[in-house]
């Protein structure tokens, strides 16, 4: 049975509502600041270690990272047994929405996150394969240079190209046309994450980008 337009909206609904949980602004608050109001802005995992410290930051990653990997979870347990050649996407939509709702949540006024983190999720929770090539992009070029948005542009892009390749190499046994919504909506997430990230690469070209450590260095 092929999958519907129904339970397409379904899972990136479910992505959205995961997507909401604002671990930075959540965190922020128990400690008595809006998170937005500091720093960049931004209510995500650099922004807050950057203010809160380094013990923030991981807990803000975890959460977000986390969130996105339920919403995968859930989806595949509701849809996936009636669509085994189609659970690749039914993940990518998920996922699609975590990353959304993260971003966009309507609660805030649709100023939320980069949506980086929950990409982590979405990598973690999508094909072991993913997770090697995304841990050493980020790190490799986070470690080496401190910059976070580029290790995050990096990850994109390798996501964007790896997607493309497993799926013409069969690794997700699903249809072409399958496949090509998969890239679709890959392409889209790489498209807002490089939208979203447009003052970082402006400052990257520069040479003005800021550096990032996981030392007190970032305490505010």
């Amino acid at each position: 049975m092929r999958i519907s337009k129904v339970e397409r909206i379904a899972c990136l609904v479910i992505g959205y509502v995961f997507g909401l949980f604002q671990t930075a602004f959540i965190y922020g608050k128990l400690h008595g600041i809006d998170i937005r109001e500091y720093g960049s802005g931004n209510a995500g995992t650099t922004n807050t270690l950057r203010v809160l410290g380094t013990k923030a930051g991981l807990i803000v990653l975890a959460g977000d990272i986390l969130k996105c990997i339920l919403a995968v979870i859930l989806c595949g347990a509701l849809f996936g047994k009636a669509h085994p050649d189609e659970i690749y996407l039914l993940k990518l939509y998920a996922a699609a929405g975590a990353i959304l709702g993260h971003n966009f949540p309507f609660y805030l006024n649709f100023k939320g996150g980069k949506g980086i983190a929950a990409t982590a999720g979405l990598i973690l929770s999508f094909h072991p394969y993913f997770i090697v090539v995304g841990v050493i992009l980020f790190f490799g070029a986070f470690l080496i240079t401190h910059y976070v948005s580029l290790g995050s542009l990096l990850v994109y892009a390798g996501l964007m190209i790896q997607m493309v390749v497993c799926g013409q190499m069969g690794l997700f046994h699903t249809t072409q046309a399958i496949l090509n919504e998969m890239y679709v909506i890959t392409a889209l997430l790489t498209i807002l994450a490089y939208y979203k990230h447009r003052e970082n690469i402006v400052r990257l070209i520069k040479g003005e980008e800021r550096k990032t450590y996981l030392t007190k260095k970032n305490k505010q």
